[in-house]
């Protein structure tokens, strides 16, 4: 299993960013994908999650109507849209997917700061 995020960088408060996550190394298609965070000093926190068939998803109460998670199942990818981005967002990113066991990707940063 092998997981890689893209899309982090320093965006100002109120911008956007779209993270990725190319996965390989399982079938894609048949697994629900995560994104996490953890913010410097933090323990890593639960972002949002999209079901298999990308029909179903759900978010932290933190980035609920900010954040938008979505997958392509052609692609093997998974996106993070990211809005109305703060400072508090400030984390780095990671998608996650438990084939089996949890797997982790190496994470991307996203700096929030004007």
């Amino acid at each position: 299993v092998q997981l890689v995020e893209s899309g982090g960088g320093l965006v100002q408060p109120g911008g956007s960013l779209r993270l990725s996550c190319a996965a390989s190394g399982f079938t894609f298609s048949s697994y629900a994908m995560s994104w996490y965070r953890q913010a410097p000093g933090k323990e890593r926190e639960w972002v949002a999650i999209i079901n298999d068939l990308g029909d179903n998803t759900n978010y932290a109460s933190s980035v609920k109507g900010r954040f938008t998670i979505s997958r392509d199942n052609v692609k093997n990818t998974v996106y993070l849209q990211m809005n109305s981005l703060q400072p508090e967002d400030t984390a780095v990113y990671y998608c996650s997917a438990r084939v089996g066991v949890r797997y982790w990707g190496q994470g991307t940063q996203v700096t929030v700061s004007s």
